[in-house]
């Protein structure tokens, strides 16, 4: 995809602090609260979350509502969804995994069977499409309510109506799935997640083209 207008594109040297932001923005997610409890502080999360910003970064964009970095989004090509080690050590974000393993082995070893549901879902859904996969969209606490979101989310759509591609994404909260049910996306699969037992929603928007 083109330089996308209206965003900020972000930069390698702003990685570690969307990492921060992302952090910020799902302290409250159900999933991340299970899996990461009091065991680290929002720093040593925004270590996890570097991990899929550098990889967007590499194979696909990472964009900010300004370079304040209110809001983050971040995706691939569908071709691309898959994060698989040789990938994960090209984009260096295995190097930010290994980071963040030294907060817990144990937890890293709960995300990857927690996540690899994930995969064979998509696949199965997306079976010889062209796609964009949303891989993640956060906003800081203190400027969720304000739109910034939105505008993450109705640039990507438009970018998407260009290139008449399809969005994927997955969310882990009803009030979400409201959400990108007026933005035009629609559930095409409901999964519980393993360990944690925390039901994720799948979801697609297809051009209207």
């Amino acid at each position: 995809m083109s330089e996308v207008e209206g965003l900020y594109r972000v930069q390698k040297s702003d990685i570690p602090k969307a990492g921060i932001v992302l952090a910020d923005a799902f302290q409250h997610d159900p999933i991340w609260t299970k899996l990461f409890k009091d065991e680290a502080t929002i720093d040593q999360k925004g270590t996890w979350f570097e991990s899929p910003i550098r990889y967007c970064f590499k194979y696909g964009e990472v964009y900010a509502t300004s370079p304040h970095l209110e809001g983050i989004a971040a995706w691939v090509p569908g071709d691309l969804a898959e994060m698989t080690i040789w990938r994960l050590v090209r984009s260096g974000a295995i190097i930010s995994g290994m980071k963040a393993m030294r907060v817990s082995n144990e937890l890293a070893r709960k995300q990857r069977q927690i996540f690899e549901p994930l995969e064979a879902v998509r696949k199965a859904i997306m079976k010889g499409r062209t796609y964009i996969y949303l891989v993640i969209v956060g906003v800081a606490s203190e400027f969720q309510g304000q739109g910034f979101g939105s505008k993450l989310l109705r640039t990507l759509i438009e970018e998407s109506e260009r290139a008449e591609l399809p969005i994927y994404l997955e969310t882990e909260t009803e009030r979400n799935v409201c959400m990108y049910e007026r933005l035009g996306f629609k559930l095409v699969d409901q999964i519980s997640l393993p360990i944690i037992d925390v039901p994720l929603w799948e979801m697609m928007r297809e051009p209207s083209s």
